[in-house]
């Protein structure tokens, strides 16, 4: 089941989300008409993992890590399905990754990996937007509106083995399979709750196959998980 939410006029609402339309328990709700999206949920912060993809590893020239390798995105870096993605004055290399992310539903610490699937509400789609030529992570990868997702949460999804693609100003720029993963993601979202505590809305994204190419504003960024949608943003030039 799809699960989204809505800005109206009287305040968000949550629901069902089927063709357009978000069952809500106060009444249904037409996205484009009757409100825009939100993103799916509200974290307190996006847990993400790098390096989770062999043919990353080679663009970048990393080495394989032991263990997950992860960084923290502020809730100020979320944005909507159809919002735009700033392009920051500070950076002349912008890029994109389509990263599946799993939503949390409960407050939990130390998950067993077993019992990853009891706390996890559903999955989304995350934009890790990066500016590469600025200093560190959190430079290049916490700056505001670094983390699109959505467009909704789907509720009945096994994460392994699905297909995905990443298409920029209608160029096929990523495509790959979540089997391609060194770190599954039940192994990733036990191996962080060992480290924090979840609240619910958390996000925990799994990491993006090689991304080659840069952004530049006006281009289109549309990111495709088989069973789960498309997110789309559009860049747009930020003054100085």
């Amino acid at each position: 089941m799809r699960i989204a939410r809505v800005q109206t006029a009287d305040g968000s609402r949550t629901g069902r989300y089927e063709d357009g339309i978000v069952h809500a328990d106060d009444g249904e709700y037409e996205v484009g008409i009757d409100g825009e999206l939100l993103p799916p949920c509200a974290p307190s912060a996006m847990y993400c993992v790098g390096r989770n993809y062999a043919d990353t590893l080679e663009q970048m020239e990393y080495e394989r890590p032991e263990e997950p390798d992860f960084f923290i995105k502020p809730p100020a870096s979320v944005r909507a399905h159809e919002d735009s993605i700033p392009y920051p004055p500070f950076t002349e290399e912008l890029t994109y990754a389509g990263e599946l992310a799993a939503v949390i539903d409960e407050r939990c610490h130390d998950v067993s990996k077993a019992d990853v699937p009891d706390v996890v509400r559903g999955y989304t789609i995350m934009n890790d937007v990066d500016a590469l030529d600025q200093q560190g992570r959190t430079a290049r990868k916490a700056f505001d509106g670094s983390g699109p997702l959505g467009p909704w949460l789907e509720t009945d999804l096994d994460p392994t083995g699905i297909e995905m693609h990443t298409d920029v100003a209608g160029e096929r720029r990523q495509e790959a399979n979540t089997e391609l993963m060194l770190f599954d993601p039940d192994e990733i979202v036990s191996y962080l709750s060992r480290r924090f505590t979840f609240e619910p809305g958390d996000v925990v994204a799994f990491g993006s196959p090689a991304n080659p190419g840069l952004l530049k504003p006006g281009d289109a960024v549309e990111i495709t998980y088989e069973g789960v949608g498309t997110l789309r943003n559009v860049v747009e030039d930020v003054d100085g």
